[in-house]
């Protein structure tokens, strides 16, 4: 999806502030016990265990986070070298680029925790940091369309076909007893290309996330007609908390890396608790100036799209009790899997590290 849900969906000018980066497709980690205690590390970065962690569209709102850490220094406060990249399009996805070990982490969806196991591979999210897709559906000023049920005949968009959006656009159909031969599923990005797509008359409504939300909603190209921004939402519209971004990692590297793992975990926890506590204003301080002014949104644009959706975050990186279930029932309804009985979900996320983490965040 990039699976993620949100796939290979990058605002114009948001490949060049990947300086932070760029290099990270390489899965240089060192090992588990590289380095020693977090405040001497600081000192001097080179001593750090460092890790290369590909995110599903590192601008995007939905997935700020892993770049607020950075921005925050928190990395390194926690004793670790983190490289960032971005998944390109048609590239491939921050998940695949994990499970081939092509980087030692991915900032993705759960769901593909549960299709790689699926598919006989062991990936696990050892972080979850929201939990809820994050997307709206947004249909094109004067279409009318609230509701999947209104989709029939039409042409719908998605990131990419089989990706996060593709498979939530299915589901929201399917419960509108809708198959995917009464409507077309369009792959139009996020952005300037999905803005593009509404403006053109290409979709009349499309799955995407903030900041394209918030553009189209400034143009008054379109509207939000069906909320997974907000855990409320989601839970109306999907049955229960879905959760959505996380940290993904190889089973068998998380289990000879934990004291790296734990790291990285301790950063992304003590971002989430930055998250809860502080302002969209305060975030924006903190990341990229092209990631919050560009093409697409202006600093202001941004700030009031974070306001809006920043619900979706979790405070704590904990995977919410029931949110599993709800994404392999989901999974089950669209038919994404050749052997769902079989699916352990128990083996596809651990609260271990975060667990550590908010101890270890709260004493700090």
């Amino acid at each position: 999806m990039s699976g993620n849900i949100p796939r290979k969906a990058a605002v114009a000018a948001s490949v060049a502030v990947l300086a932070v980066g760029v290099a990270a497709c390489g899965g240089s980690s060192t090992s588990s016990n590289a380095g020693g205690a977090g405040s001497t590390n600081a000192a001097n970065s080179t001593k750090l265990p460092t890790v290369t962690l590909m995110v599903g569209g590192i601008d995007k709102q939905i997935y700020l986070p892993y770049q607020l850490a950075q921005g925050l220094g928190y990395y390194k406060k926690y004793g670790v070298n983190v490289k960032l990249s971005t998944e390109q399009n048609g590239g491939v996805g921050a998940e695949d680029a994990v499970a081939s070990g092509q980087v030692d982490m991915a900032g993705a969806w759960y769901v593909h925790t549960i299709e790689f196991q699926d598919s006989g591979k062991d990936v696990i999210d050892v972080v979850q940091l929201s939990g809820a897709p994050g997307e709206r559906e947004m249909c094109a000023t004067g279409s009318g369309v609230t509701a999947a049920a209104q989709w029939k005949g039409k042409s719908v968009g998605v990131t990419d076909l089989g990706s996060g959006t593709d498979d939530l656009t299915r589901y929201l159909a399917a419960q509108a007893h809708l198959t995917t031969k009464q409507f077309s599923r369009v792959g139009v990005g996020a952005g300037s290309t999905f803005v593009a797509a509404i403006q053109h008359h290409k979709i009349v409504c499309g799955m995407t996330s903030q900041p394209t939300v918030i553009a189209l909603e400034k143009q008054h190209a379109a509207y939000s007609a069906i909320d997974l921004a907000s855990t409320s939402g989601a839970e109306k519209a999907l049955g229960g908390t879905y959760p959505a971004a996380g940290v993904l990692a190889r089973a068998d590297w998380v289990a000879s890396h934990k004291d790296t793992v734990q790291k990285v975990v301790d950063a992304l926890v003590a971002t989430m608790h930055y998250i809860a506590t502080h302002s969209a204003s305060d975030i924006a301080d903190h990341m990229p100036p092209t990631f919050v002014s560009n093409g697409v949104v202006t600093r202001a644009d941004y700030i009031t799209a974070l306001t809006q959706d920043k619900g979706q975050f979790l405070p704590d990186g904990l995977m919410p009790a029931n949110g599993p279930q709800t994404v392999l029932t989901t999974l089950k309804f669209v038919g994404k899997l050749k052997h769902p009985d079989s699916i352990d979900l128990s083996k596809t996320y651990t609260n271990e590290f975060a667990t550590q983490a908010n101890s270890v965040v709260g004493s700090s």
